[in-house]
């Protein structure tokens, strides 16, 4: 079954690929569960960021997370990442590592971010970005390119906010003609409550069809939170809850793609000063 499972993926890998050689190449996976709350004023964490840099000016302490998945239960599409976030009254700095694959074929970011409010109804945020594709037996190959997204707070609960990925493309090697695709997106958030959260996110990545993420978070406990949402482009949907140990959330979560089955998923995060909830 795991055989079949990965033969169906890089077949859909190579037919999506071999369309843009030459042209485009997709960006650094995507991760729908990771960073649902970076449009949120009362439910943000330290991987909020992640989606939109201007929500480092949410972040008030300096924390820590990592977030590990296995695609599809293959070991070969194991997806890790790590971030951490340090507040300062100039603004607020992130680095942001994801790490994709194994040691047959892998891809690697690593990001430096900073964010910031300007007055108290804007949030503008920056991120460069290292990024490496290595293939055992066709060597490794690098660029540097950047992220800007800019959060508008339209009332105390409700936000949107818009974020490009690669506005000037970053081309692998001086002579290579692929280069990482742009990625623009509008998203927004509504605290219905303390407790309760909605969002939805559109998303249009270069020679792709537009994606829509919508999701919730409801932290119905002072120590339990459910989430959930569905990611239109690959017909994903994903679900999960996190438990709150003073300084410590852990969450448990799972995706679920109809062809390719299920993707379970594990995040950790760590606020190095406890949070007054």
């Amino acid at each position: 079954m795991n055989s079949l499972k990965t033969s169906c993926f890089f077949l859909l890998l190579f037919l999506n690929s071999s369309a843009t050689i030459g042209q485009t190449i997709r960006r650094p996976i995507t991760i729908p569960f990771v960073g649902q709350s970076t449009y949120s004023s009362n439910q943000v964490d330290v991987f909020s960021f992640t989606k939109n840099q201007a929500a480092l000016d949410h972040l008030t302490n300096t924390a820590a997370g990592i977030y590990a998945e296995r695609k599809f239960l293959l070991e070969e599409m194991s997806l890790y990442q790590a971030v951490f976030v340090i507040p300062t009254s100039s603004g607020n700095f992130g680095l942001n590592t994801v790490y994709f694959g194994s040691n047959i074929n892998n891809e690697t970011q690593i990001g430096i971010a900073y964010g910031r409010g300007v007055g108290k109804k804007i949030n503008l945020g920056v991120q460069f970005n290292y990024n490496s594709f290595n293939v055992l037996g066709y060597g490794k190959t690098s660029t540097i390119n950047f992220e800007i997204g800019t959060i508008f707070h339209l009332t105390e609960n409700f936000n949107i906010g818009l974020h490009v990925y690669n506005p000037i493309g970053g081309r692998f090697g001086k002579n290579a003609a692929e280069q990482l695709a742009s990625v623009y997106s509008f998203g927004l958030g509504y605290d219905v409550s303390d407790k309760f959260f909605v969002t939805a996110e559109m998303e249009k990545e270069e020679s792709q069809s537009l994606n829509i993420n919508a999701g919730f978070q409801y932290r119905f406990l002072k120590q339990l939170m459910v989430k959930g949402g569905v990611y239109t482009n690959n017909e994903t949907i994903y679900f999960g809850c996190a438990i709150f140990l003073k300084s410590f959330r852990v969450d448990v979560g799972a995706s679920y793609h109809p062809q390719l089955g299920i993707t379970p998923a594990l995040q950790l995060i760590y606020s190095f000063k406890k949070n007054e909830q």
